[in-house]
């Protein structure tokens, strides 16, 4: 069984930054493809927003429209840590943060994910 744990988020004011990272713990052995995906406030029922996701290897990584030039992620070679550093955010980047693991298929939609971590509120504010 895999655990996904992820950092806290916290309220920043428009234009910030912040990092947040996220481990998959278990299956040391094994190195997972990983993703991050979010939930706006009253989207609460509608499928998590891809937001970016980075291969087993880390040689190939996705972005959302929406973020790309602003958010960059990453991962510790040969472990499964990735890191999400969200720069110039805005308040539309306010949600709750997922992080997900382990999946051979698409890596920008959310089904195919096997593992998700517990989710943290980024707001963006003034």
């Amino acid at each position: 069984q895999v655990r996904v744990r992820q950092s806290e988020g916290g309220l920043v004011q428009p234009g910030a930054s912040l990092r947040l990272s996220c481990a998959a713990l278990g299956h040391t052995n094994r190195k997972h493809a990983m993703g991050w995906f979010r939930q706006a406030p009253g989207k609460e029922g509608e499928e998590r927003e891809f937001v970016a996701s980075i291969s087993w290897s880390g040689g190939t990584t996705f972005y959302a429209d929406s973020v790309k030039d602003r958010f960059t992620i990453s991962r510790t070679y040969g472990e499964n840590t990735v890191y999400l550093q969200m720069n110039s955010l805005k308040p539309e980047d306010t949600a709750v943060y997922y992080c997900a693991a382990e999946n051979h298929r698409d890596l920008r939609t959310a089904s195919h994910y096997d593992f998700w971590g517990q989710g943290t509120q980024v707001t963006v504010s003034s």
